[in-house]
């Protein structure tokens, strides 16, 4: 992936759905579409405070249903459903904790362990590799998605050029704002967790 010949570079704002039962509790959600909590939709609100002040150019969503809830009470009930957006398959660990799985495997970790019967790391890249691509060659100057944890650290690490597995590196909280852009011409970082 390059960055646009032109001089004008995107940014691409990410925006981590709210609170859900499960974000909560720790357990894995990947395509289980479970609603926010009360206190998921006061952060997605909370995070419309951030986002105000920026003049969006392209607001995507995941289809499910606790990206598009924090992307309406953020200020974007229209923004476009993007199918790539949305969480990692987590297959047979939907629903369960890393913590629990750890009982049988100590080592165990996400980033290089995957998950079985589920996405693996590269399947999950190579979404965010193409909407990476897709707001490199907008032409647009603002672009935000609205999505989960896992999918925005992966993102994030693709947007910068780094291996999937460097995501581990990005700890994005609920309803937290990120900005990814540029120093000169080079992927960065520009805001992280607001």
């Amino acid at each position: 992936m390059n960055a646009p010949a032109n001089t004008a570079r995107p940014q691409l704002w990410i925006l981590r759905h709210g609170e859900t039962e499960w974000s909560k509790s720790g357990q894995y959600t990947g395509l289980t579409d479970l609603p926010l909590t009360a206190e998921g939709e006061r952060q997605a609100v909370s995070a419309r405070k951030v986002l105000d002040e920026v003049d969006f150019d392209l607001v995507l969503t995941s289809p499910l249903r606790r990206a598009r809830r924090t992307a309406e009470l953020a200020g974007f009930p229209d923004a476009e459903v993007e199918p790539l957006a949305v969480e990692w398959n987590y297959g047979d660990y939907e629903g369960v904790s890393s913590d629990l799985i750890r009982k049988d495997n100590a080592d165990y970790l996400i980033w290089t362990s995957g998950v079985p019967n589920g996405e693996t790391l590269e399947e999950v890249a190579a979404r965010a590799d193409a909407i990476v691509q897709r707001v490199l060659n907008s032409g647009l100057e603002n672009v935000l998605v609205v999505a989960h944890g896992h999918f925005s650290r992966i993102l994030t690490a693709r947007w910068l050029q780094l291996a999937p597995v460097e995501g581990r590196h990005f700890v994005l909280g609920t309803a937290k704002v990120c900005t990814l852009g540029w120093d000169k011409k080079t992927p960065a970082v520009v805001r992280w967790g607001l």
